[in-house]
């Protein structure tokens, strides 16, 4: 079945999402087509499920790729007086996504407007509105066409001209699925970064016992003091680095830098074993510690490290006990992070054992801070060795890149950024590449149109290349 736009939808349609859709001038409507648009994709940072890509997985219908486990959707879907039944509980999948749709209409101005119909267009070539009144033939053509090889996860990845998948895993994690991706010859890189939070959180002395517990069995160990924990995962970290990892990721409320001795972080980890309970401020040199460590290990193999920094997270203590974490209830955290951030970054590079590094912000205040930080650890021995990250969560949206990519030019240079990541677990986000790539040209376009840049094109579009697709080709090794 092929959907065809009705007299009413073209009329709907009209400049939404055109070719020149967000490129303001003609020079940015250049600059995009001609090096931006066709682009390889190198994902670096994402949450998508590598036991899926290693079975190719086949969804069964629209509801299933497109709305379960996103909380970006559900966010707005609650916002919308959507009951929970339809969102994470029992409804079909179909009411589901009709509970969405009606929802869509309402989401005017919203990110979440642009990326949906960005989507339908990008993977299945519907240009309708979706709306209670295109849902259902929507959800129909979709669910018919995601039967078909093309639709596969696999076929989606190469569909979408992605090279490289950067998933984010617990040391705890096999990699089996990495392996077999691998042994299958498929020709997209999917490779493992290595996310050590839960190795590090005290909170709650009791879920890092068990944790400690799983690394002995994984590590086939026993774990009864720090040293042997922290060679533990180490060696996890080899395992890793053994089966493609180049990266390491931190999601953290801020990072942690106090002050501790070797002597202080035997004795907290002591009682950690022994199930006593530490105070707060044990817990933070613990963390503090281990952050530090982890660091180092990331330092001698190359490895980039990323700071995921500045999330408040699941703020509603009711619905985290019933759906738990990564459902829609974090928020933006009004952390101070200027002083700490300088305390880690400067205790590594005086050793010079600071690693590549990507800081990323989830507050736009905190934007020209970030900015300045990474100018203070650059050391000229790697263009953008220390990098201001894309913008993160909340802020990944139209104003937020701007943003973002503004604090970046004015106190860095951005030409050397890395480029845009997903952040998702969604495998039809791609089109997230292209939204920050028709953002960045604009910001370029505009600027060479109102004669605060020169009219070279060739230059400028050379720099679009590189922060597109070329500088994360080269800072990250994933061909080499």
């Amino acid at each position: 079945m092929v959907l065809l736009p009705t007299d009413n939808t073209l009329k709907l349609m009209k400049n939404f999402l055109d070719d020149d859709f967000l490129l303001s001038t003609k020079t940015a409507q250049k600059l995009y087509h001609e090096y931006a648009a066709d682009k390889p994709i190198i994902d670096y940072h994402c949450h998508l499920p590598p036991d899926e890509i290693a079975v190719d997985k086949q969804f069964a219908n629209l509801t299933q790729i497109w709305l379960k486990g996103d909380h970006y959707k559900w966010r707005a879907m609650r916002a919308n007086g959507v009951n929970e039944a339809y969102i994470t509980g029992n409804k079909s999948d179909r009411e589901k996504f009709e509970a969405w749709a009606a929802t869509v209409p309402y989401a005017l101005r919203n990110p979440l407007y642009h990326w949906t119909h960005l989507e339908l267009q990008r993977y299945f070539g519907i240009k309708d509105i979706l709306s209670p009144a295109t849902a259902g033939r929507i959800y129909d053509e979709c669910t018919e066409k995601l039967q078909s090889p093309e639709y596969s996860v696999r076929s989606l990845l190469k569909k979408c001209k992605v090279e490289v998948v950067g998933t984010t895993d617990d040391p705890l994690d096999n990699l089996a699925d990495h392996i077999k991706i691998k042994q299958d010859g498929f020709d997209v890189k999917v490779l493992p970064s290595f996310r050590p939070d839960k190795a590090m959180n005290a909170d709650n002395v009791a879920v890092l016992n068990e944790y400690i517990d799983k690394l002995e069995q994984v590590a086939n160990v026993t774990i009864t003091n720090l040293d042997e924990y922290l060679s533990a995962l180490k060696g996890r970290h080899d395992y890793f680095a053994a089966n493609g990892g180049k990266l390491s990721d931190h999601g953290l409320d801020y990072v942690y830098a106090a002050d501790y001795t070797e002597a202080e972080i035997t004795n907290i980890f002591k009682k950690i074993r022994n199930r006593s309970e530490i105070t707060a401020e044990e817990n933070l040199k613990f963390k503090s510690a281990l952050l530090y460590e982890f660091a180092l290990w990331d330092h001698e193999k190359n490895w980039v490290q990323q700071y995921h920094v500045g999330a408040l997270r699941n703020n509603n203590t009711r619905a985290l006990a019933t759906l738990g974490p990564d459902t829609g209830w974090d928020s933006i955290g009004d952390f101070t992070h200027g002083k700490s951030l300088s305390r880690f970054l400067d205790k590594l590079d005086t050793d010079n054992r600071l690693a590549k590094t990507i800081l990323y912000n989830n507050n736009p205040v905190n934007n020209d801070v970030f900015a300045s930080m990474a100018g203070n650890f650059n050391d000229g021995s790697v263009a953008g060795k220390v990098q201001f990250g894309s913008a993160w969560w909340f802020m990944d949206q139209k104003e937020g890149m701007i943003n973002q990519l503004n604090s970046l030019s004015n106190i860095g240079l951005l030409s050397r950024l890395v480029g845009m990541l997903t952040d998702s677990r969604s495998f039809m986000s791609f089109p997230r590449h292209e939204y920050f790539r028709r953002i960045l040209c604009n910001l370029l376009g505009n600027d060479i149109e109102n004669g605060e840049l020169p009219n070279d094109i060739a230059w400028t579009g050379k720099i679009v290349e590189d922060i597109c697709y070329n500088n994360a080709r080269e800072y990250f090794g994933f061909y080499e």
